[in-house]
């Protein structure tokens, strides 16, 4: 099956490349009857785009979102949602050099042998620029989740070595690496720079909580509810590992330290201190979903390179263009949207949510 395609439902499928004329977002399954505008979608893309920010690459992309269909006076109808947003500042000369070569961290020499064709200008469909698609997507799954009071935050735990060590959501966009530590913040700036003038890239680690999901969703036993978020989050390319809530640290405890307690807190079944992360056999258990996103460097650098070329000679190359020396500031909205969109799927499947949302 074409793997451009995500959701039950709620369901995405994304198109374009990075250096094409557009990239964009069909949603399948959007309830009727929700206010939505381009400026609603607009807010979630001006945190995901290019050029915001010293720490990022400074493609210069308005990321400009238009809706195509699905929406009437102001409101969704029910039918297909189409988003669209045009690049401006495509410079596909950038990878000339690279036509027939494979650069190594990258999906050049995979996409090959697939597909016995691959677009060589910023890896096209395998660049992390389709992830604005996800992100437009995104932006209405979360408008249509906070009607029902369920909010998610994404931000930055840690870039290399360097740890948030106090969780205040209030300044997370208010420091250009989105963490919620305004004391890391700094020193991780300065670690992203240190890497950056040496022609080098860094990865970090992305924690996102999802508050009042209520409990019952998941579908046992292939599709429970950590497995698709893991499968919707390690859909983007520069994640490399996921964990919820104690994560690997489990390895370490023993039973009696890892279960939670349950207890009641009024009339509502909770646990403490919630090492499930949120979900019980696949299953939410009403209690705040917590994952952790392990985000490699990026792959393009300005240094030396061994690879191959197509031809399969010994071959150097060097990187050119505008990529970010850090993908964490960028990939926090995005983990956002797929967290939504993941979430808005199941509670439609549940029926939580009905066919007429006003």
């Amino acid at each position: 099956m074409p793997g451009n395609t995500f959701g039950n439902i709620f369901k995405i499928t994304t198109f374009g490349e990075s250096h094409g004329a557009a990239i964009g977002v069909i949603i399948d399954g959007v309830p009727p009857n929700i206010y939505i505008n381009e400026s609603d979608i607009q807010f979630e893309l001006d945190r995901r785009k290019p050029g915001q920010s010293k720490v990022t690459t400074q493609r210069a992309e308005g990321d400009k979102v238009e809706i195509l269909s699905g929406t009437f006076e102001g409101k969704t109808t029910g039918t297909p949602l189409t988003l669209v947003i045009f690049n401006k500042d495509q410079r596909p000369q950038d990878y000339s050099k690279l036509k027939d070569v494979f650069r190594p961290g990258h999906a050049d020499y995979t996409y090959l042998k697939k597909y016995d064709i691959r677009d060589h200008r910023g890896s096209g469909r395998a660049s992390g620029r389709e992830t604005a698609a996800r992100v437009a997507a995104g932006a209405i799954a979360k408008k249509i989740l906070q009607s029902k009071a369920i909010n998610i935050v994404a931000h930055t735990l840690s870039i290399g070595d360097i740890k948030a060590k106090k969780i205040d959501y209030t300044v997370i966009e208010k420091n250009i690496v989105r963490t919620a530590d305004m004391d890391a913040a700094e020193s991780m700036v300065k670690k992203i720079e240190e890497v950056k003038a040496k022609n080098d890239s860094i990865g970090g680690v992305i924690e996102a909580i999802v508050h009042n999901c209520p409990a019952g969703l998941g579908e046992p036993v292939f599709d429970k509810l950590d497995a698709v978020l893991a499968h919707s989050l390690m859909s983007i390319g520069s994640v490399k590992g996921i964990e919820f809530g104690s994560g690997f640290k489990c390895s370490e405890m023993l039973g009696s330290e890892h279960n939670d307690k349950i207890y009641l807190d009024g009339k509502k079944v909770r646990t403490r201190p919630n090492n499930s992360g949120g979900i019980l056999g696949g299953i939410s258990n009403g209690e705040d979903i917590i994952i952790r996103l392990a985000i490699k460097p990026t792959s393009s650098i300005a240094q030396s390179q061994q690879t191959i070329t197509t031809e399969g000679k010994p071959a150097t190359i060097m990187i050119e263009g505008r990529h970010d020396p850090c993908l964490c500031p960028r990939i926090v909205p995005v983990a956002e949207a797929m967290i939504a969109i993941t979430i808005l799927d199941f509670l439609l499947l549940q029926k939580v949510i009905d066919n007429s949302i006003a």
